[in-house]
């Protein structure tokens, strides 16, 4: 059995179950329980399911992996999010773009600014190639073709070694509870390399993800700078996250 049919297998068993241990999925799937982990870790790096102690569940809302699917979801509220914070680059900064959609959205807004980017996304590469006045880094590493964008342990010492006067970064979840979480320890990481060397950090992130926890936990609020999001985001909520630390800006 390939493991496109046991995760197809996996994924059916959790939604009929809502979450299942190793051992009883092995014995759905007839195969060791050390596949089953290893499949385990696969899908979950997917964003497709929840990796608990001993097994995993099914995820109430599947991530979208591909950046070409991300970009097309929340389209006006990412806009109006980029655009503010594209505001916040000043001619001379060294700036972190990181691969998400949103930040990505920042780009039409750059190309008459004189700055530096330094970022692990080729959309990002292609769109700024030709502003004049826009100098590129382009992180090395291994590609995820899906995500269009570079990862890895390789990406993260290209990171270490440069200062940014400001990173904008994406994320998967964000909760008052357990701060900044992501679907993949790939992306994870390279964000985690962001916020460690850039010396302000603006999360862009629509509405849907805000009160939301994902599967690694990566940061905390303390280590963001400001948290610009759209006018979903309630009065209630947004108050628990200020009086956690985070200053938050509603995109206009």
């Amino acid at each position: 059995m390939s493991f496109q049919e046991r995760k197809k297998k996996i994924l059916t068993a959790l939604q009929e179950s809502e979450s299942l241990t190793v051992f009883e999925l092995a014995e759905i799937l007839e195969v060791s329980p050390a596949t089953i982990r290893r499949d385990l870790h696969d899908i979950a790096e997917e964003g497709l399911l929840v990796r608990t102690h001993g097994g995993a569940m099914k995820m109430e809302n599947p991530v979208i992996t591909g950046f070409s699917e991300k970009s097309g979801v929340n389209n006006a509220k990412k806009e109006t999010i980029a655009q503010q914070a594209a505001a916040l680059v000043q001619d001379g900064d060294v700036i972190f773009l990181d691969c998400g959609s949103t930040v990505f959205g920042m780009c039409r807004f750059l190309k008459k600014k004189n700055i530096k980017v330094i970022t692990n996304s080729l959309p990002i590469l292609a769109e700024l190639i030709d502003a004049p006045g826009i100098g590129i880094n382009l992180i090395g590493g291994e590609l995820n073709k899906s995500r269009k964008a570079v990862h890895g342990d390789k990406a993260v010492q290209h990171i270490n070694g440069y200062h940014a006067h400001k990173a904008f970064i994406g994320v998967d979840g964000i909760s008052a509870e357990n701060g900044l979480t992501a679907h993949s320890e790939h992306e994870s990481t390279i964000t985690s390399a962001f916020i460690a060397n850039a010396a302000e950090v603006f999360l862009l992130c629509d509405s849907s993800k805000i009160s939301k926890d994902s599967y690694v936990k990566f940061a905390g609020l303390s280590e963001i700078t400001r948290l610009i999001t759209d006018s979903g985001l309630g009065d209630d909520y947004r108050q628990k996250l200020e009086s956690k630390g985070l200053p938050v800006t509603i995109a206009q």
